[in-house]
């Protein structure tokens, strides 16, 4: 039998991680490792990049907890126009911010949530997911997770600029993803290789943030069970 190929041993283990009964951190990083053994040089530049993005201080300025959440106005997967305020009006809202359909970790943080929306509504809330991409994509990837809530399109990245979470992908990972034939522009209809630290904030109905998970290494995500723990406790829940 040949070899399997990168592409290959990764899908395999998106999908054997994707249903893995364990936190969701462990399943990322059950990715991240083998994408390590794999290729030590390509994670090697993803820790450089995550470093600097550390050292500039890159999602700090997120909004905390105690903190009003911004008003957005986005399209979702079929082009409707969604705002906060609109959702808000019917509860609490878990808000995700990830990268792309192409992005294991996103496939895989995006088909958790998936999975514990029925408890989510349980508590009065509801989720969305937001990416840069086009509606196209969104639906991909909304179809990939069977996710019962919309994937909205932060097309050219303002609303993530706004919440101080964009960040320029930089000439070594740009030139690695490509190698690897990931052609941003060709989800994002942009040529700009922005793209957003991956976040979750939740949202009290008031608008004020109950609690959040902002993180410049895109491996990492919210704990599930933080994120229903958060909107169990409401107002009193102020967790960072």
């Amino acid at each position: 039998m040949p070899e399997q190929t990168f592409s290959e041993i990764l899908e395999e283990t998106i999908e054997q991680c994707r249903v893995m009964d364990a936190p969701l951190s462990v399943r990322l990083k059950g990715v991240a490792d083998v994408v390590r053994g794999l290729s030590p040089e390509f994670s090697e530049i993803v820790d450089r990049m995550v470093a600097r993005l550390a050292s500039n201080g890159v999602g700090l300025a997120a909004p905390k907890p105690g903190e009003p959440m911004p008003e957005f106005l986005l399209p979702d997967e079929n082009g409707h126009l969604v705002s906060l305020a609109g959702l808000l009006a019917q509860g609490p809202v878990v808000i995700s911010f990830n990268r792309g359909h192409w992005c294991p970790y996103c496939r895989i943080n995006v088909d958790a949530l998936a999975r514990i929306a029925p408890e989510v509504k349980e508590s009065g809330a509801q989720i969305i997911a937001i990416s840069p991409e086009t509606g196209r994509y969104g639906s991909e990837l909304k179809a990939y997770a069977k996710a019962p809530f919309p994937i909205l399109s932060d097309i050219d990245g303002s609303y993530a600029l706004e919440l101080g979470l964009l960040f320029w992908v930089g000439d070594e990972k740009r030139s690695a993803m490509q190698a690897g034939g990931l052609d941003l522009s060709t989800y994002q209809g942009s040529q700009s290789w922005m793209l957003p630290i991956p976040a979750t904030f939740v949202v009290g109905a008031d608008g004020i943030v109950l609690a959040r998970s902002v993180d410049p290494d895109y491996r990492h995500r919210m704990e599930l069970d933080d994120l229903l723990a958060a909107l169990r406790a409401g107002p009193a829940s102020h967790a960072d």
